[in-house]
């Protein structure tokens, strides 16, 4: 053979090349608790700017924070983060670092006015628990109001009456949406607490999922990965006379842990995660086009309530980890596959690599907790949750091995 038959015949004929520059690159269904699924059309968008941000002639990942580009940046999502939420004047949003758990220790730093006082907090889940912890840990005397981890952190809320509510608390804690339990508390949840306590939320993996009043709440944070962006930046959205006003004496609060540095500083005291911050911003960009918060809050229902549904019809191969309808969470969706009636670890490994087979991956639960989690973030779409309830249906269907 010649040298130039056999670099023809190595050579991909015109016709493959071009069918696979036009083919779409394979995305998974991805239900993953996060890092987690992204708006495809953000993630082209990132593509196409990405050696070339607003025609500077270089990458967002390379420009400076303090660049005019930048700035500009930071000023619109915080503007649209503000619109989607319905934030008031009186609230700061805060770029911050460290991930949702950085925020633990800044909410004693912050809020404790005196260490000694109650610090109460509700533990319904993992993060409250590890943010209970942490607090303990800072020296805060923390008043647990109630905890359900005897019952296994399965949503059975106890009666009002047996709460332990401090008048006096420094502030009322608690989780919004517990993802490694599927706990999520139900959206009039802040109004059973005290007037006149501020009350701190972590809402890392159910932020704008579902509309919030904002004048409820002290503070609000959430890591960035479950609903907003990639990993790297925590959303703070703290009422403006709750900054540096309440640190407990002989409490030095961390430079990059107070709210009033960052605050003073715009988000901008150090180099801030600045392409997290853009990636998030485009989200925004992206929900307000999809209607806002009231509207993905209804696609959301919809897509929980395809899996739900699943769950509840076959109830000899799947069972709820969550007791009550009202606490069962709409962003991770946690169940047992069972076979004989109990949860099955081999069944359970069977699920995970029939739905990695089908292009579903990402299902396995919390390694603390195991059984099966599906995540149903904004950015899934509809027909990712009906193609898994469609699997979890042949799945129940089929003769278990």
């Amino acid at each position: 053979m010649s040298a130039k038959t056999a670099s023809a015949s190595a050579a991909p004929s015109a016709t493959a090349s071009a069918t696979a520059t036009a083919a779409a690159p394979r995305r998974t269904l991805n239900f993953g608790a996060g890092p987690a699924v992204l708006p495809r059309t953000v993630l082209e968008r990132v593509q196409a700017e990405m050696l070339d941000y607003a025609g500077t002639g270089c990458s967002l990942l390379e420009l400076s924070h303090r660049s005019a580009e930048f700035m500009g940046l930071l000023a619109r999502a915080s503007a649209d983060l503000r619109a989607l939420m319905g934030v008031p004047a009186n609230y700061r949003i805060l770029f911050m670092q460290g991930g949702a758990t950085s925020q633990f220790s800044a909410v004693v730093y912050n809020l404790a006015v005196d260490l000694a006082a109650p610090h109460d907090y509700i533990v319904t889940g993992g993060w409250s628990e590890k943010a209970a912890q942490e607090a303990r840990r800072l020296g805060a005397n923390v008043n647990t109001v109630f905890s359900t981890k005897a019952t296994g952190h399965d949503g059975r809320i106890p009666p009002r009456s047996e709460w332990r509510l401090s008048a006096d608390a420094a502030y009322v804690y608690y989780c919004d949406n517990e993802t490694v339990h599927g706990v999520e508390m139900p959206g009039d949840f802040v109004e059973q607490l005290p007037a006149g306590v501020p009350v701190v939320c972590d809402m890392s993996s159910n932020f704008l999922s579902r509309p919030v009043d904002v004048s409820k709440y002290g503070v609000i944070y959430g890591g960035a990965q479950k609903n907003v962006g990639p990993a790297g930046v925590t959303l703070v959205i703290v009422r403006e006379d709750l900054i540096g006003t309440r640190t407990a004496p002989g409490l030095v609060v961390p430079v990059m842990l107070d709210y009033k540095t960052c605050a003073e500083n715009d988000s901008l005291y150090n180099t801030p995660p600045t392409f997290a911050i853009y990636v998030s911003g485009l989200v925004f960009e992206w929900l307000r086009a999809q209607g806002g918060v009231e509207a993905i809050s209804g696609v959301n229902a919809r897509k929980a309530r395809l899996v739900y549904d699943v769950i509840a019809g076959h109830a000899d191969t799947y069972r709820c980890t969550v007791a009550g309808d009202g606490v069962r969470s709409r962003m991770n969706v946690t169940f047992r596959v069972l076979a004989g009636g109990a949860p099955s670890a081999e069944r359970e490994r069977a699920f995970v690599a029939g739905a990695e087979q089908r292009g579903m991956i990402q299902l396995a639960g919390h390694r603390s907790v195991g059984g099966i989690r599906a995540s149903l973030y904004n950015a899934l779409d509809e027909a990712a949750a009906a193609a898994l309830a469609a699997y979890m249906r042949e799945f129940a269907a089929a003769p278990a091995r």
